[in-house]
């Protein structure tokens, strides 16, 4: 089998190992030489359970295949596991480190990820897939100067590492370094990455550019490799874009509808038996996302969880992501099940939740990361909604319902949809105050000073009309200034070229604070620096708008025409802060000016605002609870007598 395995001829090898295992079945090398050929043939799972069977306990190196194949199939726990042994029988393995670092990242522990991969590093200066993954670690904490130089660093010592100038790529382009971004793309297109991969990332780039012929084309030639995952970033793109129309967009999501359509075997439920089955008990509702974590889906989810009946609602969470941090820890108590679906097929994803007979399937990603959405074409339960994260139609047909409330979803844009109309009573979201002891302090003009508006969003939220509108308002206000506190902007050219943005429309650097990413704790501190929030149009800020409004500082939003564009309308309506939104650029200007002459009005929303906003809708999470599970019923029952889904009527 060596000798064979050594001329390339693995068929053959494979044989022989065989044999050879079949004389003596715990024959050790030749499960290693199996698995090996079974690797050079392209058979990762075969090579496993050969490499499994070969394991010496005392070989570190024999350790670090088995998790190097576990890594290849996204089971991270188990890889972590191997390379954990690696180093325990090895403490030099340099490469065991790395690659543990990098299972780290991929599980959100990046603060780890980078401890292990520097370790790595010191072991091997050399190594140079220690510095790729510590760049990937560094990407994914927005420290994307030190990214960069970790990438570059990895190229240095391998320039032809595809992966090394793919990611650098990437990094490039968080840093808004289109032309160097592209000419590291081309050079791992050369080189031979993930097609998939490198499509997707030409497709930002363009994107970026604004080109969106070329941008569409990329992400098109990606579909024909991997539909599910291309498609995502090309919806995700398009509906979050003011160059499509709503109703363009719709057509590409019924498209991929179409494709999903044909790919799924949907689930047949016999309804009178799972009616049957339901009945006297709470509804098992399963929800789906790789955001159960720090982010909005988790901060908005949280505190209504919390509250949820458990004689009327049973939920069980799916996840599809392995991050996990202190908000995970708070939300995991609140289901009755978590289970992983990171390594599995949709197929089998599916076929789990069938088994667990969920009676309502919930989508909480859409077109976003870790995407469960191809999960739901096989129809796993008899009754299927999407809500909470993401702002546009999934295409699903065989997601009944898109969950919004009057504000987000307007009768007269029910079309932008594939999935019919559910509207929540105040709003379709309830924000959980910030675990934080962070005091709302006084108003910063109080102090004599002009006033300070801001806005902490993502910096590509800030279109070129933003920019002209804002600074119209500074123009007015010769005494404001304002506050952009952004993770991009924690470099320097970034903040030149928003500082030269401005200055295009007359705004000198005197009138700006520029400020990048901070600790949760330190980044609501920032908003007592501030007098009004400004938010961002067409796309405005969600989370931002109503940690604002918690922090005391009143947000000016603009109305919108979709989904995506209502977000901060049904906020400001739940918060009972309906004044502050304006209908169009000039009402915005208008109130902005206004807003900013009446100081003893600020004075008194500083000092009430948190309590207002505590004690509205917004926050009010036993009363979101009541009217979620009332929808869920609501549609449960419109299942159970058998009639088309009657969004329409809510």
């Amino acid at each position: 089998g060596n000798a064979l395995r050594a001329q390339d001829k693995l068929d053959a090898a494979a044989d022989a190992y065989r044999r050879a295992l079949a004389l003596q079945p715990g024959f050790r090398v030749a499960h290693q030489g199996l698995s090996a050929t079974l690797i050079a043939a392209g058979d990762p799972h075969g090579a496993l359970e050969h490499a499994r069977a070969g394991l010496d306990p005392h070989d570190a190196q024999a350790h670090y295949v088995v998790g190097k194949l576990l890594r290849g199939m996204n089971d991270f726990d188990n890889a972590g596991k191997l390379f954990e042994q690696a180093v325990a029988i090895d403490p030099a393995h340099a490469q065991a480190w790395a690659r543990l670092g990098e299972v780290r990242g991929q599980q959100g522990e990046y603060e780890q990820s980078v401890q292990l991969c520097r370790r790595a590093i010191e072991l091997d200066p050399e190594l140079a897939d220690a510095y790729n993954f510590l760049g990937l670690a560094y990407h994914n904490l927005d420290r994307m100067a030190a990214a960069e130089l970790s990438h570059r660093h990895a190229i240095d010592l391998n320039p032809d590492d595809a992966d090394a100038h793919h990611n650098l790529a990437a990094a490039l382009f968080r840093l808004d370094k289109l032309d160097e971004a592209m000419k590291h793309y081309e050079i791992a297109r050369e080189l031979g990455v993930d097609p998939v991969k490198i499509q997707l990332t030409l497709g930002d780039i363009l994107w970026a550019k604004r080109d969106f012929a070329g941008a569409m084309d990329a992400f098109r030639v990606a579909i024909e490799h991997d539909p599910y995952r291309a498609y995502a970033r090309l919806m995700f793109n398009m509906s979050s874009s003011p160059a499509f129309t709503p109703d363009e967009w719709v057509e590409e999501a019924r498209r991929y509808g179409e494709y999903l359509a044909r790919d799924a075997v949907p689930f047949v439920h016999d309804r009178a038996a799972r009616v049957a089955q339901a009945r006297g008990r709470p509804l098992r509702v399963g929800f789906v996302s790789g955001d159960l974590r720090q982010h909005p889906v988790g901060i908005f989810l949280e505190s209504v969880l919390a509250r949820l009946d458990r004689s009327r609602i049973e939920p069980h969470a799916y996840v599809t992501f392995v991050v996990e941090d202190e908000v995970t820890a708070r939300l995991k108590p609140g289901f009755a099940s978590w289970t992983k679906l990171t390594c599995m097929s949709r197929e089998q994803a599916a076929q789990v939740i069938h088994d667990d007979g969920i009676d309502i399937l919930i989508d909480m990603a859409g077109h976003t990361n870790w995407s469960g959405v191809p999960i739901f074409g096989h129809k796993p339960a008899p009754v299927q909604a999407s809500w909470l994260g993401f702002f546009a139609t999934t295409g699903c047909g065989a997601i009944d319902y898109f969950i919004g409330d009057a504000h987000t979803l307007p009768a007269d844009e029910a079309h932008h949809f594939v999935e019919k109309p559910w509207r929540l009573p105040d709003s379709y979201l309830c924000f959980t105050p910030p675990p934080y002891d962070v005091e709302v302090g006084p108003l910063p003009m109080a102090a004599g000073g002009g006033v300070t508006f801001g806005c902490f969003g993502k910096l590509t939220k800030i279109s070129d009309d933003v920019v002209a509108l804002w600074s119209r308002i500074l123009h007015a206000l010769p005494d404001a200034r304002l506050l952009l506190k952004a993770f991009e902007l924690g470099t320097g050219d970034l903040n030149q070229a928003t500082l030269d943005r401005f200055a295009r429309h007359g705004i000198g650097a005197d009138r700006l604070i520029l400020e990048g990413g901070s600790p949760r704790a330190e980044y609501f501190g920032a908003y007592n620096r501030i007098d009004i929030a400004l938010s961002p149009f067409p796309y405005p800020g969600g989370t931002t708008t109503a940690e604002a409004l918690w922090m005391g500082v009143p947000v000016i939003g603009m109305k919108g025409s979709r989904f995506v564009t209502h977000i901060c309308e049904s906020l400001l309506h739940a918060a009972g802060m309906a004044e502050w939104i304006a209908a169009d650029e000039a009402a915005y200007l208008a109130k902005a000016v206004a807003f900013a002459r009446d100081r003893d009005r600020l004075a008194t929303l500083r000092a009430t605002l948190r309590e207002r906003t505590l004690a509205s809708p917004l926050c009010d999470a036993a009363r979101f609870a009541r009217n979620l599970e009332d929808a869920l019923h609501g549609m449960w029952d419109v299942y159970a007598k058998g009639e088309a889904s009657a969004g329409d009527a809510r």
